[in-house]
């Protein structure tokens, strides 16, 4: 079971990688895989809700030594064969009469995501192949999910647990965008308070012949010799720059006696 060890985790679906041919598609998912010492078994368990929203839950065992075994639900396969082919696929093949009604691969790819395929049958005797790609929780959930497992009917308990897990990611993806738009806000805080430094710097080092009073409005302008002057008098006033070379910014003195920049 050791090179199993890649794919034991609780794996979270990305809705907009899935590929289906057969079935309604998925809105969201999870889906995790755990290991049976005991036995010597693997067990895959899903809980996942399509667009209609619609919950599913269903679990079962595999154990991985590409021998016939019993498959628990007889209404879809009566034996399963499971083998790991090596550190990166798991590969199920469901039977009923000896022949194949659904081949599930689970591979994992070399960004870490993990991609689960279904080929089988659909109810119409037509071919079609599903494709869902998931990547790794950091926590691991109380429970499993996913679409990527047998497609099984509507259960009470996968309502439940889908509720629970609905509310559970409406409450956290709330907290986050809560921190993303406050840490974006400091961002700009940051960033505004970075260009009134280094307005307030290069106003500081101009020449000043008054003194400045808060929240008043002033004038900078870039002389012959490229130093800076403080006026106050406006370009408007001047009709143009007046005795000096170029007009560099209307500037307002903050309570913090920081300058920021006044737009016209």
């Amino acid at each position: 079971m050791v090179q199993a060890y890649n794919f034991l985790a609780s794996w979270q679906l990305f809705p907009e990688r899935c590929f289906f041919e057969n079935g309604i598609p998925p809105k969201s998912g999870f889906y995790k895989i755990e290991s049976d010492s005991g036995n010597q078994s693997l067990k895959i368990s899903s809980n996942w809700v399509d667009v209609e929203n619609q919950a599913f839950y269903t679990e079962y065992q595999i154990i991985p030594d590409a021998l016939p075994h019993i498959f628990a639900h007889t209404e879809i396969a009566d034996t399963c064969i499971a083998s790991i082919q090596n550190a990166s696929c798991i590969k199920i093949n469901l039977q009923k009469k000896d022949e194949n009604v659904l081949v599930i691969t689970n591979e994992i790819l070399p960004n870490g995501h993990l991609r689960v395929t279904q080929t089988g049958i659909d109810e119409k005797g037509n071919p079609f192949t599903n494709k869902e790609e998931y990547h790794k929780q950091l926590s691991v959930l109380p429970y499993a999910s996913s679409v990527g497992s047998v497609a099984i009917r509507p259960t009470e308990e996968g309502v439940i647990k889908h509720k629970a897990l609905q509310a559970m990611e409406e409450q956290t993806n709330m907290q986050l965008g809560q921190i993303r738009e406050q840490i974006e806000l400091l961002a700009r805080q940051a960033q505004d308070l970075r260009k009134r430094k280094e307005l307030s710097l290069k106003i500081y080092d101009a020449k000043i012949t008054f003194q400045p009073v808060i929240g008043q409005t002033y004038y900078l302008y870039e002389k012959s010799d490229g130093h800076s002057v403080l006026s106050l008098v406006s370009p408007r006033e001047w009709g143009g720059t007046g005795p000096y070379q170029a007009f560099l910014a209307g500037v307002r003195l903050l309570a913090d006696h920081t300058w920021s920049e006044v737009l016209d």
